[in-house]
């Protein structure tokens, strides 16, 4: 049985995206080094989905997330801190019996040898999510549910939770889903990371790596991705410094085309090329593909954690706005620029006017803009060149 709410943050009438997925309290280390060696830590937040609900409420946003924390002062940080950002939280449930997850990690890359992450996570109140104890009234009241790769591998439970959200229904609103694949907790579990394959065909909007998708499923490029995943409407494959290939799908308008294509009744929705009919999601066939290509911006980077969720949060703002595709992949690129030019996974996002002229700019001057620490705040960046 779901215990009592434990939100701060007042439900909003209409939700624009409900994000779900377990939050932890982060232990953020004060110097360089191995953990073993690190003499203090300042403690921060941490949660794939989370930081996506923070992200896009810090955008003007109504975003909502739904977990469950334990019923000590770790949830009560949780709960306090992502209301903080302007998120309704009043779905978030608290576990009487398990407690909050946390977790300590080193201040060097993810992606390097020497980046060290120490969970204690396992039996955690997230983990207990199930089909029997979330508040499905609060997930479908959104215009987008966001899931991740991350909760599915918490718990048979979770699984079985995903499974049951991303399962074709009438009423269910677009599903995104990042497919978030982290090695380590799939190891001993009784399910393993084939089944974020599964998850992501279930789903209406996939992100996902081109690093992931070879670890978890040995699939090698952006095409054999879309091959392997043709029932959403749009997959985004992230390339890294590369940047990121968008796949659409030609379908004509259905009873959701509003939110994955034209967004023709979303806030400041306009007709856009490139970002009408073609990227509807709802009863329609479908037609061929539309890929566009947007190269990653040049950043001065501080810490790389937490830019996979800032860019989601990025390309699903724009997205609900209705702009173009390229300019949706261009406002996660933004996004995860804000991001990697703090120290932590969440930082105050670019205005939206100084972001929309940044993803206005013609391809030469994207490609020879270059972000640092602060950019964020400047009305306008050296490198932005003015555009008719």
């Amino acid at each position: 049985m779901s215990g009592p709410a434990a939100g701060t943050a007042s439900a909003a009438t209409t939700t624009d995206v409900v994000c779900l997925g377990e939050s932890m309290v982060t232990f953020l280390p004060s110097q360089p080094g191995r953990l073993a060696d690190v003499p203090s830590f300042g403690r921060g937040i941490g949660g794939a989905e989370s930081n996506v609900a923070c992200a896009l409420a810090a955008a003007g946003h109504r975003a909502a997330w739904v977990g469950r924390v334990g019923a000590d002062g770790f949830g009560e940080h949780l709960v306090e801190t992502i209301a903080g950002y302007g998120v309704d939280t009043s779905a978030v449930r608290r576990d009487p019996d398990r407690p909050t997850g946390i977790y300590f990690r080193t201040a060097t890359d993810r992606g390097t040898d020497t980046h060290e992450v120490a969970y204690y996570r396992a039996g955690s109140a997230a983990s207990a999510m199930s089909p029997a104890n979330v508040p499905y009234e609060e997930l479908f009241a959104g215009r987008i549910l966001h899931l991740s790769g991350i909760t599915a591998a918490l718990s048979a439970d979770c699984l079985a939770l995903l499974r049951e959200l991303t399962a074709a229904r009438p009423g269910r609103p677009l599903v995104s889903f990042d497919v978030n694949h982290r090695p380590h907790l799939w190891r001993g579990g009784d399910a393993d990371a084939s089944v974020l394959l599964e998850l992501a065909r279930r789903s209406d909007l996939v992100f996902v790596g081109e690093d992931e998708a070879e670890e978890a499923w040995g699939i090698v490029g952006a095409e054999a991705i879309r091959a392997a995943l043709p029932e959403p409407s749009v997959v985004v494959v992230k390339r890294g410094s590369a940047g990121a290939t968008v796949f659409a799908s030609g379908l004509r308008p259905g009873p959701r085309s509003s939110i994955a294509g034209g967004a023709e009744n979303a806030p400041g929705a306009r007709s856009t090329e490139g970002g009408g009919a073609e990227c509807a999601v709802g009863g329609a066939e479908s037609g061929p593909d539309t890929v566009t290509h947007v190269p990653a911006l040049r950043v001065d980077v501080v810490a790389a954690v937490g830019a996979g969720d800032a860019f989601a949060a990025g390309f699903l703002s724009a997205t609900l706005r209705g702009l173009p595709v390229r300019d949706r992949a261009r406002h996660g690129h933004l996004m995860a620029a804000a991001v990697l030019t703090v120290p932590g996974d969440l930082t105050e996002p670019p205005a939206r006017d100084h972001a929309d002229r940044l993803a206005a700019l013609d391809d030469d001057a994207w490609g020879r803009l270059r972000l640092g620490p602060g950019w964020t705040a400047a009305d306008r960046a050296p490198e932005e060149v003015r555009t008719p």
